[in-house]
């Protein structure tokens, strides 16, 4: 791990050294967060999805609430199962919901399944967020996270424009309201995604960290919450 054996006058050296380094990480992070707050924002339509009480509209989504946070959560309509990974980001913030709601934010799933596996796979994870599906509506492929076969061949640009189109994407998408307007103010994909897994930051404080190697890939050792072997009694 190539880590040194000091005295703890010499540990407490390094650890007043990156507590530097951590104050100011801190103070960058506060001001991306004030970046993303201040970004412009621009119109949008009022999509229409369907979750299991029939049609609802993405003004809908709000349930009176000013701001709404969109996971563009990966299931598409042939697979049986949602992504292991958005699965991963679910698990993180499906506690966060009640929290957010005080705050006058409200915290969905979108996916291009239809609302029967949805339903059934939000039950086998024992999930309790509301999840609508996109199905017939544009709303994944405008917010670039569904691409079209014709897409695809043509390599369309995923995230900004820094990855490619392969199908189904992960992202989030963040929306505000006033009066019977509906505004797009933020969406991140990819890497963007760290932030809301938790897992990561505890894993980052310890000596092995993410524990990536050649033989497990970003995100190989994944599973999903049910599917770990279990531990030893």
């Amino acid at each position: 791990m190539g880590q040194r054996t000091v005295t703890r006058d010499e540990w407490m050296k390094a650890r007043m050294e990156l507590l530097a380094e951590e104050k100011q990480f801190s103070h960058t992070r506060d001001k991306l967060a004030q970046m993303r707050r201040e970004m412009p924002r621009v119109a949008v339509p009022n999509y229409v999805f369907e979750d299991e009480g029939g049609q609802v509209t993405l003004m809908d989504l709000f349930d009176g609430r000013s701001q709404l946070i969109v996971y563009h959560f990966m299931f598409d309509p042939k697979w049986d199962a949602g992504c292991k990974s958005c699965s991963f980001v679910a698990d993180h913030f499906q506690h966060a919901v009640p929290h957010l709601a005080q705050r006058d934010v409200t915290l969905v799933a979108a996916s291009l399944a239809g609302v029967a596996k949805l339903q059934a796979y939000r039950a086998r994870m024992g999930w309790t967020h509301r999840w609508v599906s996109s199905a017939g509506s544009p709303f994944n492929y405008d917010f670039g996270v569904s691409f079209t076969e014709a897409q695809i061949a043509e390599e369309a640009p995923y995230n900004y424009g820094s990855g490619k189109a392969w199908g189904e994407a992960p992202g989030l998408s963040v929306f505000s309201r006033e009066g019977d307007t509906i505004f797009h103010t933020y969406s991140t994909y990819s890497r963007g995604l760290d932030v809301l897994i938790n897992t990561y930051n505890y894993l980052d404080l310890v000596p092995r960290g993410r524990n990536y190697d050649g033989n497990d890939a970003y995100m190989g050792w994944l599973r999903r919450r049910d599917e770990y072997p279990r531990e030893p009694a």
